[in-house]
């Protein structure tokens, strides 16, 4: 007698060209696939009706997120399986449609389409308007404060950290201070400097510059819980003559003209159609001489960035682009591009970190924001971390100042002075980290630093 598992596996084996790379548990207990595959556990058929109604990534996901399938163990494990399978997704002819109707009504799997788990983001209006922006940013960062608390460490930066020292003590929290510092030092903040922070998040950007660095700080955000944490800390650290911190969009910022701009991992949500104004805005507001300096997301040049689940449940209206597009949209707006730093490896471990958190502390999580929710982030820092080892994603640091009338820049002879001082400065410091996550997997240590100036700022790559 055919199992409920081996009616499955026929019916995933005639819609994926091979058969599925995961071993099956259905909701009978049968199973089937390989015996030394990670197990994808159907708990229901309301699974299969969701994916049959939503083919595709976003269907999958949402069968997840609803808790109708689980894979046993280690999600990363089930989500690498699914991507390294020599999967040829062939169209489904009549034929083989009628099939799938046939073995799906023998599965019990026909029926009305089931609602969408609740967090889908629902958002109106012509995209990248300001009303429009702020209900996608709402829709990501005003979550919860204390969400986001549970989640990161005490400086509450919500962007790639850099880890600078393999020292077991070495933490999320002192890469996330060493990110900050290395940010101040590329802009070259001086005391009574005038820094415009753009997307300043929680502010950890913001007070560190004013505490350390004793900068004046135009701190912008345009999600309203964030701007209410950011003036809570300002005040409770007596910075208010320091920080001046603005509910708006970007395109409201005060216009300057200001020695240094930061924008950590905000350019992403300005669009790609209006990003080149952006770029000019980031030109105009900066004094002859001034910096800019970006931490930005990327991806490769072949490569969607983003997708049918973080569109729809993390980020609506992101955009990524190749960097070397970025630095050409810089450039053509009068900034001289200096210097990049890819810091892709340092995003894996980041996330990695976050991921480690909100395993550790999942009933916490799911008491705040209930289970669903939760789901939601363990795939999307599970699903995020795997881009970044993979490359399909990067994250860089680009250095660029507006160039003097007379074409200077202001900028010294040798970038070395970056990185004195820092708890490593030479590749022969790495020999003493752990692996990276994309290494652990293999069992070996990055043969190569996973952080360089790199100045070749290449086009789609």
């Amino acid at each position: 007698m055919t199992s409920t598992a081996q009616r499955l596996t026929t019916l995933l084996t005639e819609f994926l060209g091979a058969p599925p790379p995961l071993r099956l548990r259905t909701w009978d207990g049968s199973e089937s696939g390989p015996a030394d595959a990670p197990v994808l556990v159907v708990h229901s058929r309301r699974a299969l009706r969701r994916l049959l109604w939503q083919p595709g990534e976003l269907g999958l996901a949402e069968a997840y997120i609803s808790g109708e399938i689980d894979v046993e163990g280690d999600l990363a494990d089930g989500l690498r399986a699914l991507r390294e399978a020599p999967l040829s997704l062939p169209r489904p002819g009549p034929g083989r449609l009628a099939r799938a109707a046939l073995s799906a009504a023998r599965l019990g799997a026909l029926g009305p389409r089931p609602p969408a788990p609740a967090g889908r983001a629902r958002l109106r209006g012509t995209r990248h308007t300001t009303a429009r922006d702020a209900a996608a940013i709402s829709h990501h960062y005003d979550l919860s404060n204390d969400f986001y608390a549970l989640l990161l460490d005490e400086s509450m930066a919500y962007s790639c950290a850099y880890w600078a020292c393999g020292d077991p003590q070495y933490g999320l929290a002192e890469a996330q201070r060493d990110k900050l510092e290395l940010i101040c030092r590329k802009l070259a903040l001086r005391p009574g400097a005038r820094l415009l922070d753009i997307g300043c998040g929680w502010g950890a950007l913001t007070l560190y510059a004013a505490a350390k660095h004793t900068v004046r700080v135009t701190a912008v955000t345009l999600a309203r819980r964030q701007y209410d944490h950011v003036r809570a800390a300002v005040r409770e650290r007596g910075l208010e003559s320091l920080v001046d911190v603005r509910l708006a969009h970007y395109r409201e910022a005060p216009q300057g003209p200001y020695d240094a701009v930061s924008c950590i991992e905000m350019g992403e949500h300005v669009g790609d159609a209006e990003y080149a104004s952006f770029a000019g805005l980031l030109h105009r507001v900066l004094r002859p001489g001034g910096r800019l300096l970006l931490q930005q997301m990327s991806r490769g040049a072949h490569a969607p960035g983003g997708g049918a689940f973080i569109e729809t449940y993390i980020a609506p209206d992101m955009h990524m682009r190749p960097l070397g597009q970025t630095v050409g949209l810089l450039e053509d707006a009068g900034l001289e591009v200096r210097a990049t730093e890819s810091l892709r490896e340092h995003y894996a471990r980041t996330v990695a970190a976050w991921r480690d958190t909100l395993e550790e502390r999942w009933d916490a999580f799911v008491a705040l924001v209930g289970e669903p929710t939760a789901r939601v982030w363990r795939l999307y820092l599970v699903g995020g971390g795997q881009a970044f080892e993979a490359r399909r994603m990067g994250v860089d640091q680009i250095l660029a100042v507006r160039p003097g009338p007379d074409g200077t820049s202001g900028m010294p002879p040798s970038l070395a002075t970056w990185y004195d001082g820092m708890p490593t400065s030479t590749a022969d410091s790495y020999d003493g980290l752990p692996p990276w996550p994309s290494d652990a997997h293999a069992g070996t240590h990055a043969a190569v630093p996973p952080s360089s100036i790199d100045r070749r700022a290449r086009k789609g790559d």
